[in-house]
C-alpha cells in the first residue's frame, strides 16, 4: 500500500489547526500545538504508530486548552478518515497492550465507519503539570466522532498520571497501527461482509 496521506487544514472562530499524516511512515513527529503535553502524547501515537505526524495548531489557549485539544481531536481524525480510503486490504482491527513503570493501558480498535468511544481512564488527580486531564477524553471523542472509528482505551492499572496517559496513548498507536497494516488474505477486499466500512 503506498500514498496513504492527508493533509487537513481546518478553522474555526477558536482553532487554526493544519495534520498532515502518513500512515506508512516512519515514526516521525513534528507538532506544534502550544499545549506541550497534548504535544508529546501526539509523539507517541506517531511513534508507537509508525506514522508520520505534523500537526500545527493555533487557539484561544488564553482561556484554556479545551478547544485545542479537542479539535486537534477532530483534525486528526479527519486526516485518518481520509488517508486510510475505503478500507481495502486492510486488517480492520487492532489491539494492543503498552505498559509504562507501574502503568498498563489497553486500547482495542475497528476502522468500523461507527463512532464509539468506550473510555476507562481513571485518574487520581486532575492535572499533569497544566494540562487538565479532562481534555484526554475530549481529545478522542473529536478523534472517533471524525474519523468513524470504534475505541475501547482502558487503563488497567495505574497510580501516575502522566504514566496512565502516554501509555493509553501508546496502545492506541500501536493498535491503530495493525488495525490500519496491509491483511496479505485479504485482497482488495473490504474487511466487512456487508462489501463497505
Amino acid at each position: 500500500m503506498t500514498g496513504r496521506s492527508a493533509e487537513i487544514h481546518r478553522t474555526t472562530a477558536e482553532t487554526d489547526i493544519r495534520v498532515h499524516l502518513e500512515l506508512d511512515g516512519s515514526g516521525h513527529a513534528d507538532n506544534g500545538t502550544g499545549v506541550p503535553f497534548l504535544d508529546h502524547m501526539l509523539d507517541q501515537i506517531a511513534r508507537h504508530g509508525g506514522f508520520d505526524l505534523t500537526v500545527a495548531a493555533t487557539g484561544d489557549l488564553a482561556i484554556d486548552a479545551h478547544h485545542t485539544v479537542e479539535d486537534v481531536g477532530i483534525t486528526f481524525g479527519q486526516a485518518l478518515a481520509q488517508a486510510v480510503g475505503d478500507k481495502r486490504g486492510i486488517y480492520r482491527y487492532g489491539h494492543a497492550y503498552c505498559p509504562l513503570d507501574e502503568a498498563l493501558s489497553r486500547a482495542v480498535v475497528d476502522l468500523s465507519g461507527r463512532p464509539g468511544l468506550e473510555y476507562h481512564l481513571r485518574f487520581e488527580r486532575g492535572w499533569i503539570g497544566d494540562f487538565d486531564v479532562d481534555l484526554i477524553k475530549e481529545f478522542f471523542g473529536g478523534l472517533v466522532n471524525h474519523a468513524a472509528l470504534t475505541v475501547h482505551l482502558d487503563n488497567l492499572r495505574g497510580g501516575n498520571a502522566h504514566h496512565i496517559s502516554e501509555s493509553a496513548f501508546k496502545a492506541f498507536g500501536r493498535a491503530l497501527r495493525f488495525a490500519v497494516a496491509a491483511d496479505p488474505t485479504a485482497g482488495s477486499q473490504v474487511p466487512s461482509t456487508k462489501g463497505s466500512l
